[in-house]
């Protein structure tokens, strides 16, 4: 791997090839794969990711909102795009980006179908969201009838697809909640198809419904964490490998005296003779301040170095007491060896919000390692 000389996000296309094999090594053959690219593909780049994965034969790519479908289309991606927060101020530019909008209330759909006829559309491609116990976005199964009715009365709009979203799927002191889910997914999906007339695709499983609930691959399995470098599971990641590595360099070093402190409001006050490092990169690139005073660390020559005091908005020092190390050398944030889950567990957060949170200030850099 090319050695930093700067703060950069490392991105590996091997790693996400690597994921993506052991993934759909998972599910039988026929069964569709939805790959979710949302949030700059996880925190890494949702251009680069998605070419990929095109390349490699993913089926449909999913965001959450219609400006991140459209980044994509730019980028000449053909795969369709699921939508799955639709907003009515971005019916525009869904149409016109060819992207398909997820359709989870009557609000939504019966101005959805408005705008649609408004544009001369015939069986343009949405998909309906059921609320099975995450309480988030989706229709009831009361609203079923409702759906059918406003469906049977137009051609503007046709149904590609019904899906959920499980709640729990990687916690295994919910597997009976998680079943339920399911089961009424699998209701669901039957009194669509009955009232319908037609049977569209249906999905519910998310990486660690993949994995744990192979009942309940239905016709497309979504998958987004996994595809990172992150299974949800210890056991699980040991298969998986991080796609991304956020790294930097040591710009300066301090020798901080006994009784000197170390950054805003006095964070760190040494008690000892303390080499200081420190590094471009802060609250600003993705580094919350509670991974300050000694919570987080990074890896410099294969060694830890805490932070010390709290986190500024560009830079944070990290003691290098007991390290060798001098100016320029690489400080390595996460990645395949610290990994963002176990630099999360630091602050009881997930590696979700640590990957995602990495700004688009912070230099992207694509690889094959």
């Amino acid at each position: 791997m090319p050695k930093a000389t700067e703060t950069i996000l490392e991105i590996d296309l091997n790693a996400l090839d690597k994921n993506y094999q052991y993934i759909t090594s998972k599910i039988e053959p026929g069964t569709k794969v939805l790959a979710v690219v949302k949030a700059f593909a996880y925190g890494s780049d949702s251009v680069a990711v998605a070419r990929e994965l095109e390349q490699l034969g993913v089926d449909y790519f999913a965001v959450a909102y219609s400006n991140e479908g459209e980044a994509i289309r730019n980028a000449s991606i053909e795969t369709p795009i699921l939508v799955l927060h639709t907003l009515p101020s971005n019916f525009e530019n869904i149409v016109n980006r060819c992207l398909e909008p997820s359709i989870y209330s009557r609000k939504i759909l019966e101005d959805f179908i408005a705008f649609a006829e408004t544009k001369n559309q015939k069986n343009y491609p949405i998909h309906l969201k059921f609320n099975t116990g995450l309480n988030r976005l989706g229709f009831q199964e009361t609203d079923i009838s409702f759906i059918c009715e406003k469906l049977k009365s137009t051609k503007a709009v046709k149904v590609k697809s019904v899906f959920s979203h499980l709640a729990a799927s990687e916690d295994l002191k919910e597997i009976d909640f998680t079943k339920s889910q399911i089961s009424q997914f699998q209701k669901i999906s039957e009194k669509i198809i009955d009232t319908l007339g037609y049977r569209p695709l249906f999905h519910c499983a998310n990486t660690s419904g993949i994995i744990n609930y192979p009942n309940a691959h239905f016709d497309m399995v979504r998958t987004g964490i996994g595809l990172y470098g992150f299974g949800n599971d210890e056991e699980e990641n040991k298969h998986l490998k991080p796609v991304g590595t956020l790294k930097t360099i040591i710009s300066q070093i301090h020798t901080v005296e006994i009784g000197q402190s170390v950054g805003y409001n006095r964070g760190f006050i040494a008690e000892k003779i303390t080499r200081s490092a420190t590094l471009p990169l802060g609250h600003a690139d993705g580094i919350p301040r509670s991974y300050g005073k000694g919570k987080g660390w990074v890896t410099i020559n294969g060694e830890k170095a805490h932070i010390l005091g709290n986190v500024c908005m560009d830079m944070i020092m990290v003691d290098v007491t007991n390290i060798n190390c001098e100016e320029g050398d690489e400080a390595v944030i996460f990645g395949p060896q610290t990994t963002a889950d176990e630099l999360s567990a630091a602050i009881n957060s997930i590696s979700y919000e640590l990957i995602t949170a990495v700004s688009q200030r912070v230099k992207r850099i694509v690889v094959r390692n």
